[in-house]
C-alpha cells in the first residue's frame, strides 16, 4: 500500500469512528435514563429524541450530528493541504461517506445508529454552502407541506446529486461530486426504507404542532 492510499484509508477510518459517536444515545441516557433506540421509532436520530426525550436533547443531538459531518470534512481538508500530491476532493468525499456510514452503523453502539440526515447536512454545507442551503430550504419546505420529516429528508437527498451537476462554483475543493452525491443519497434513502414502506401504507408519523 503506497503512502497516499494509506492516507485515504486513515481518513476513512477516522471519519468512520467520528461518525460512530451516537450523540442521540448518549444524550437520551444522560438526560432521560434510557437508550433512545428502545423508544418511539427505535431510530437513533434527533426526531426520535424529540419525541421521546424532549426539545433540549433533540437540539443538542441535531447540533452534534451536524458537527460530526463538518469536523470529518475539515479533517480531510486539512490533511489534503499537509500531504503533497493528495487529492483533496477525493479525501473530502471519503470522509463524508465514511462519517455517515459510521453514524448509520456505529462501532461503539452495536452498529445500530441513525439515518445520517443531520450529518449529511453538515457535510454538504461545508463542501458547498450554496447547495447545502438549497437542500436545507427544500427539505424544510417539503416537511412543512407534508408534515413529514422523512419525506423532506428523502427528497433533499435526491436533490443533492442533481445540484452537483448544475452548480459548479463555491466548492470547498473543486472536483467532481456527482458519484459522491449519488452514494450519499443512496445511503440516506436506504436508511429510510422503513419510512418509505410506512409512507406507501399511509402509516408514517406526522409532525405535531408541538414538534414543529
Amino acid at each position: 500500500m503506497d503512502r497516499l492510499t494509506l492516507l485515504y484509508v486513515l481518513i476513512g477510518i477516522i471519519a468512520y469512528c467520528l461518525g460512530s459517536i451516537s450523540f442521540s444515545v448518549i444524550f437520551s441516557k444522560k438526560m432521560a435514563g434510557f437508550d433512545v433506540r428502545e423508544k418511539g421509532s427505535g431510530n437513533a436520530g434527533s426526531t426520535n429524541v424529540l419525541r421521546t426525550v424532549g426539545k433540549k436533547a433533540a437540539a443538542l443531538t441535531l447540533i452534534c450530528d451536524i458537527l460530526k459531518g463538518i469536523i470529518a470534512v475539515l479533517l480531510a481538508y486539512a490533511f489534503s493541504h499537509i500531504v503533497e500530491d493528495a487529492n483533496g476532493a477525493l479525501m473530502v468525499q471519503i470522509a463524508g461517506i465514511m462519517v455517515v456510514i459510521g453514524h448509520t452503523f456505529p462501532v461503539f453502539f452495536k452498529f445500530k445508529g441513525g439515518k445520517g440526515v443531520a450529518t449529511s447536512l453538515g457535510i454538504i454545507m461545508l463542501i458547498n454552502y450554496q447547495i447545502g442551503l438549497i437542500c436545507l430550504i427544500f427539505a424544510l419546505l417539503v416537511m412543512f407541506l407534508t408534515k413529514t420529516v422523512s419525506i423532506g429528508s428523502i427528497m433533499a437527498a435526491i436533490l443533492f446529486p442533481v445540484l452537483t451537476l448544475l452548480i459548479h462554483e463555491n466548492y470547498l475543493i473543486e472536483g467532481n461530486y456527482i458519484i459522491f452525491g449519488i452514494l450519499l443519497a443512496l445511503i440516506v434513502i436506504y436508511n429510510h426504507r422503513s419510512n418509505i414502506k410506512r409512507i406507501m401504507n399511509g402509516e408514517e408519523n406526522k409532525l405535531s404542532a408541538k414538534e414543529k
